[in-house]
Parts: C-alpha cells; sequence; structure tokens
C-alpha cells in the first residue's frame, strides 16, 4: 500500500510529549480539536485534510484514565471517517494494564477488553513503551510495536557514572521485574541483585529478603512505572538495610498518585528519574529527573513510516 505524507495528532492527555516527537520528525503537530460539549462528552474535529495520509494519534491513556481512552478512540474514529490511509496508536503508557490475567475469581482481563475497544475503533498499529506486562502485546489482533525505555535512561546512567563500575547494582524492586532489571544490568555491565517482596494489599507491599549483594553498592532500582510508590520505597529500605551506598529509582511511567508523593519524600532514595510518558502533576513529588521519550517514539513513528525495522531501536 503506497502511503501519503506522514502526519501526527494528539488529544489532551500529554501534548507535550507529543510536541517533543513532532519536533524529532520537524513536523507540526496535526491540527485538531479535542474538547468537550457542554454535558462533558467529548467533541472532536478535525481540521486539516487526512485523506490518503500515514497518520499517528500520540494518546497515553494515563490519568484521567477514562477521559484519555475516550479521547484517543474518538481521535481514530475521526480519522478513519476522515479516509486516512493508515492510523498507528502511539500509545505511551497503556492504562489499564494491571488485570492481565485472571488472578482469582469473578475479575475481569480488563488489558485484553481495552486492547478490543481499541482494534475496533480502527487502529491498524499500535506503538507501546514498557507495557506493564509484555504478554499485553499479544491481546493485540493487530501489529504491536513494543519499545523499550532502557535506551532512554542509559545515557543517563552513564553520565552518572554507573557504566561498567564495580560498585554499582541494578535492583529489581519484585520478582516480576527481573527480565527488565536484568537487561539494564547487561547494559550497564554491572551486577544484578532482586528484592523480595510480599504485597498485603493493591497499594501496599513489605520487602521480605534482598537476593543478592548490594553491600556498600551503588543501586539502580529498576521498575516500569511508579503508582503509589509503595514497592519502590520498601525496595529502596531494604537495600538500605543490607548495606547499600546508593539507592537511585528508576522508572519508565511516573503515575504518581494516592500517597507517592509522601513516601517517596521519606523513603531512603537518593535519586528518582522517570521519562515524560505521563505529564508530570502540578503537586508531584519534587527532586525527580525528568528524561523524554520523544525522540525514542519519533524515531520508531518515521521507521513505520517509511517501512523499516523498529527493532534496531532495541537494546543491544
Amino acid at each position: 500500500m503506497i502511503l501519503g505524507p506522514l502526519q501526527v495528532f494528539t488529544g489532551n492527555a500529554n501534548r507535550a510529549l507529543a510536541e517533543a516527537v513532532c519536533r524529532r520528525l520537524e513536523i507540526a503537530v496535526g491540527d485538531a480539536t479535542v474538547g468537550r460539549f457542554p454535558d462533558g462528552e467529548i467533541e472532536v474535529k478535525i481540521n486539516e485534510d487526512v485523506r490518503g495520509r500515514d497518520v499517528f494519534v500520540v494518546q497515553p491513556t494515563c490519568p484521567p484514565v477514562n477521559d484519555s481512552l475516550l479521547e484517543l478512540l474518538i481521535l481514530v474514529d475521526t480519522l478513519r471517517r476522515a479516509s486516512a490511509a493508515r492510523v498507528t496508536a502511539v500509545i505511551p503508557y497503556f492504562g489499564y494494564a494491571r488485570k492481565d490475567r485472571k488472578d482469582e475469581g469473578r475479575v475481569p482481563i480488563t488489558a485484553k477488553l481495552v486492547a478490543n475497544l481499541i482494534a475496533r475503533s480502527g487502529v491498524d498499529r499500535v506503538v507501546a513503551l514498557d507495557l506493564h506486562a509484555p504478554q499485553i502485546q499479544g491481546f493485540f489482533d493487530i501489529p504491536v510495536d513494543h519499545l523499550y525505555a532502557s535506551r532512554v535512561f542509559m545515557e543517563h546512567w552513564k553520565q552518572q557514572g554507573m557504566r561498567d563500575i564495580d560498585d554499582g547494582c541494578v535492583v529489581a524492586p519484585d520478582v516480576g521485574g527481573i527480565k527488565q532489571a536484568r537487561a539494564y544490568a547487561k547494559l550497564l555491565g554491572i551486577n544484578l541483585a532482586i528484592v523480595d517482596k510480599r504485597r498485603v494489599s493493591s497499594d501496599q507491599a513489605v520487602a521480605v529478603h534482598v537476593i543478592g549483594d548490594v553491600d556498600g553498592k551503588r543501586c539502580i532500582l529498576v521498575d516500569d512505572m511508579i503508582s503509589t510508590a509503595g514497592t519502590i520505597t520498601e525496595a529502596a529500605r531494604a537495600l538500605r538495610a543490607n548495606g547499600a551506598r546508593e539507592v537511585h529509582v528508576c522508572a519508565t511511567h511516573a503515575v504518581f498518585c494516592g500517597p507517592a508523593k509522601e513516601r517517596l519524600a521519606r523513603a531512603p532514595i537518593d535519586s528518582v528519574v522517570v521519562t515524560d510518558t505521563i505529564p508530570a502533576p502540578e503537586d508531584g513529588p519534587s527532586g525527580v529527573t525528568v528524561l523524554t521519550s520523544g525522540n525514542l517514539l519519533g524515531d520508531a513513528i518515521l521507521r513505520i513510516h517509511q517501512g523499516r525495522s523498529v527493532s534496531k531501536l532495541f537494546p543491544v
């Protein structure tokens, strides 16, 4: 299929990120009105011609999650009805990802439901960044390009002198994060450790053991998101209790909800580094370093538009 020129549109979820993507691509953000009717319903109008174009919609489904998701679905439907040749949903943060399986009776698999909604809205392809559970790719019956934020974080940690050092250690805050932490440890050429945690409620976890040597080490706790910060702060305390000299936190998605601000302020953490997949809340934690994912997403969009391999952007 021969596609027309590249265009990028966005809703209200994270316009700053869409602008960063477009700066990378050296184009302007598409002209669209995404507002509200007096009763609160979402109103969308595309204000420029998209017939035959290769269109990308940059829209994380971040808080307010339901509004962001509906804006994405309605934007896609609008673009389809305006005769866009192909519509790709660029979803840097995929909400509703926590419920990816039935881990008890009478609960939904919400991640699959949302994947169905996105596909049925008319999306041809999805681009995501550090999904909460990698198997969510399989919930879509359309192509999914799953990118990794390690490419964004590596330069930062190299500048902090965390590569190929004897006293460095990447730490998985729970067993589920081992694969991601191992990838970071390999890229940085430093050791790996694991915090064994026990979850006592949906927003509280207790660290039980630290597997690996962290005594006197400069530790990087790696996670895909910081939500209420329960897991990450308990892991930081466990590392300090086991002799860690420094504890740094590295997370792709800065959800920062509930007691996250207070927990991070009280935790024995030296620094917190996140990406801009989610806009920083005005009342969020102070002293957080935000790295842009706009260049990575822009490079992926260009490769998809040109029919080139996206796997070239994966960490090596």
